[in-house]
């Protein structure tokens, strides 16, 4: 049985401003960075933040005191009040957002092409997903968010990676899904290959209102044409769940749905059938995972499902959630002979497992082994939470049930000049015994990194000793030229996406937390798994080069949003000097490139507008008037630019 690889975006998370450093056990590498005040809410989900903390208002009947009769009965019934409010209170938000998304899909439904435009590598994002292609020598990305401090972004944006000539083409294809993240893709070779999506979440952008979507496309890869699948029975709106390829099927597993004030976790199982395009749901027997969301999910060679670890909270008391970083392991089997019928088993595979951790990302190597890469191990109180940034790799073999930590041997070069070293030196016993432990001793390597506010970072790392695995080496002459240097690898890092093609590991982004600011990544690297030497780098990223706005002081937004509510002419008085001030020296706006249609401008800008409307309106501003305030600043623009500026020219924000 094959999978054909499921990506597995994981979340974000932002940061406080403290740093501390402490050594994991069975982690190669590690990176001390602890998070602020207010609680990750759901590691394995994105946008379960700070920006997303809530407290759970309004608890569930969970049945009086004293009457264990019904606490069977209560029990279920908690779940079904529960997923009852979450459905009521998110109404309102859907609906907000759902405004939003038809405006953007607006806008690509003006594309009408096919346009393959080769460009630089994509920017900074985080839960997008990483597939590969089944029948050519690349990679697909798509979809992801970026939080720059204040705003987050969502893109729906396709790009691919050529392998061979290390080179990427953004690809606008007409009516692609709308823009989402931590949704799940599988890629099936049926057709010419198929890039399967389905779900995922979409965000205002000041990160207050989220809307789970519960619908399903697919890319046909061979035509470049998208196309959405309608069939009902499927599962509710989530993000954060899992989902893989099984034989002519896709299974569909956990996530999560959050709305302002409530939230749910699932364990349902879901099958959507590739030939007839229906959705039917699973009632495996035994006793399965525990609710979750962010989990591992792969195929073994026997046929069966493996389900490890995840993450999921449930309220402690008023006010207060508590988080739990799963490591449970479970078995889904289909049951010979009986079509339709699952059963779960829980095991306990033997080995040098991962610790406890979420944010973790996950691949299939070869010999149908599991990737596990990274993530973060938390460790949570009432009001904080402090956080381990891993780089680590560890191999599940699901024919042996065990898990085994990844070790890297080192470049070849380095280890034959150590080999010629001790042959040049056979009588030098006692420097043979001074060289003999460091050789086969770890590396310690520190750097330090400062973020834009001064603040020092310490990335802390444990390098193996090459060698170290005992596996055979060749002679091919390979390598660094000097050797003690430290070698290259992505940094400590969660929510990373991975890719395997040809036995070699793509690993793309992710994010860490640095003082008081969340760095989300652009790097790409390449490992190849067969010999399992060292870390190439594809696309480097400079974490200090990224944008991070501070967020603005409480008492300054509940000033502006109490002005954002007046209305009337003060706040016209208000708007109009915000607009003189800007004349004099504002952010400039993006020029009207020559022959550039309206449709084409503003969705090429329309992030700088929905800024500037938002300076103007204030922050507190419903989004549909939001929108409105950016389409008539950017029209205006546009219209004008022809008459009053020179081609190419630009003009301070706040001018109409």
């Amino acid at each position: 049985m094959k999978d054909y690889g499921s990506s597995h975006p994981q979340e974000q998370a932002p940061p406080f401003a403290r740093k501390r450093a402490r050594g994991e056990p069975e982690v190669t590498h590690s990176l001390r960075a602890p998070s602020t005040y207010f609680l990750r809410a759901a590691r394995g989900a994105p946008l379960e933040s700070h920006r997303r903390f809530r407290s759970l208002l309004g608890s569930g009947a969970m049945g009086k005191k004293g009457k264990k009769e019904k606490k069977g009965r209560g029990a279920e019934k908690t779940a079904a009040k529960m997923e009852k409010k979450v459905s009521k209170r998110s109404r309102k938000e859907e609906e907000d957002l759902e405004a939003l998304i038809a405006h953007f899909q607006t806008l690509d439904a003006r594309k009408t092409q096919v346009v393959e435009t080769p460009c630089s590598p994509p920017s900074p994002r985080l839960n997008a997903s990483l597939s590969t292609h089944p029948e050519k020598d690349e990679l697909i990305l798509f979809g992801g968010e970026y939080f720059n401090g204040q705003k987050t972004f969502l893109y729906n944006e396709l790009y691919v990676y050529n392998i061979r000539k290390d080179s990427w083409t953004k690809v606008e294809i007409p009516n692609p899904p709308p823009r989402r993240c931590a949704h799940q893709a599988v890629v099936v070779p049926q057709g010419g290959g198929q890039l399967w999506i389905f779900g995922g979440e979409f965000a205002s952008p000041d990160g207050e209102q989220f809307y789970h979507y519960k619908d399903l496309w697919v890319l046909h890869l061979a035509t470049k044409t998208w196309e959405q699948v309608r069939s009902p029975g499927g599962p509710s709106g989530r993000s954060g769940h899992r989902m893989v390829a099984w034989k002519r099927q896709l299974i569909l597993f956990g996530g999560f749905h959050e709305s302002t004030r409530d939230y749910i976790y699932y364990n349902d199982v879901y099958a959507f059938n590739l030939d007839t395009f229906t959705w039917s749901k699973l009632s495996p027997s035994g006793t399965g995972p525990t609710p979750r969301s962010g989990c591992q999910m792969t195929i073994t060679p026997q046929g069966n499902i493996i389900i490890y670890g995840g993450y999921s909270k449930q309220r402690v008391r008023k006010d207060v959630d508590r988080g739990t970083q799963h490591s449970d392991m479970f078995l889904l089997k289909a049951e010979d002979g009986s079509k339709g019928k699952w059963s779960w088993t829980r095991i306990n595979p033997s080995g040098a497992k991962p610790t406890p951790r979420s944010g973790f990302s996950v691949a299939v190597a070869p010999n149908h082994q599991t990737l596990l890469f990274g993530g973060v191990c938390d460790e949570e109180e009432e009001e904080s939470l402090e956080g381990d940034f891993l780089n680590d790799l560890h191999f599940y073999d699901p024919i042996r049930n065990r898990w085994f930590a990844g070790q890297l041997k080192g470049p070849k070069a380095e280890k034959r000049r150590r080999r010629r070293g001790r042959k040049a030196e056979p009588g030098g016993a006692d420097k043979q015994a001074a060289k003999g432990p460091s050789a086969q001793e770890p590396l310690e390597v520190v750097r330090e990194v400062v973020s834009e506010d001064g603040t020092v970072v310490t990335i802390k790392q444990v390098l193996a000793a090459p060698g170290v695995a005992g596996q055979l080496e060749s002679d091919d002459d390979d390598g660094p030229e000097e050797a003690g240097v430290a070698p290259v690898e992505p940094s400590p890092r969660s929510n990373a996406m991975l890719a395997v093609k040809h036995g070699r590991l793509y690993l793309y982004g992710g994010m860490f937390e640095a003082g008081d600011r969340q760095v989300t990544l652009s790097d790409l690297y390449c490992l190849d798994l067969h010999k399992m030497e060292e870390w190439m780098v594809l696309v480097e990223t400079d974490p200090e080069s990224q944008e991070w706005l501070e967020e603005t002081d409480s008492d300054e937004d509940s000033e502006e949003a109490e002005g954002a509510e007046g209305g009337g002419e003060e706040d016209e008085d208000e708007e109009e000097e915000e607009e003189e001030s800007g004349e004099e020296g504002g952010e400039e706006h993006p020029s009207v490139a020559p022959g550039e249609l309206f449709a084409d401008y503003l969705p090429r800008t329309e992030q700088h507008w929905l800024r500037c409307a938002r300076d103007s309106v204030g922050p507190g501003a419903p989004e549909r008037r939001v929108l409105r305030a950016a389409q008539a600043l950017a029209q205006a623009f546009y219209d004008g630019s022809a008459g009053r500026w020179t081609e190419g020219g630009a003009v301070p924000c706040g001018l109409k």
